[in-house]
């Protein structure tokens, strides 16, 4: 057994499509209609009311028991698009204990999605910005060899 992809229940798949391919920039690997496939391992599923799952389980609640966690090297670009297409968040760029930049936002159907700094990005910015490597180790919990080795690209 190998692990496949997660299924995001959603209400309406054309909206989902949109968001995903437009906002997200993801590509659909393969397109069944109802089940979309997106390159990197997220399905997007607009379930049958007669489908076993939501008859015997709630597939209707944004309970956001998970989050889809993305990287950028320019979340100010990701924000600007955000905003410009009217997305809800549930907060804007914030900076984490860590030093990561990230913000989190909903898709149209509730679910959780987080844009985060790669790590490259980050740690080159904190070093940037006059950080030593040791400081940089300390702050992140990344080794001082993994963050050498970050700045030097």
């Amino acid at each position: 057994m190998k692990y496949h992809s997660v299924g995001v229940f959603v209400k309406d798949i054309e909206v989902s499509r949109q968001f995903y391919t437009e906002v997200l920039g993801l590509s659909i690997e393969h397109d069944f209609g109802g089940n979309i496939i997106l390159v990197g391992g997220i399905s997007i599923w607009q379930i049958d009311v007669n489908h076993i799952i939501p008859r015997t389980l709630e597939t209707n609640t944004a309970a956001n028991r998970f989050e889809l966690y993305f990287e950028t090297e320019d979340i100010q670009r990701v924000d600007s698009k955000l905003k410009a297409r009217g997305v809800k968040y549930l907060h804007d760029v914030i900076e984490e204990p860590w030093g990561q930049r990230t913000i989190r936002f909903f898709d149209p159907d509730g679910h959780l999605i987080e844009v985060g700094e790669s790590m490259g990005t980050f740690v080159t910015r904190m070093h940037r910005q006059g950080m030593t490597e040791k400081q940089i180790s300390e702050k992140t919990s990344i080794s001082r060899e993994h963050v050498r080795g970050l700045i030097a690209g």
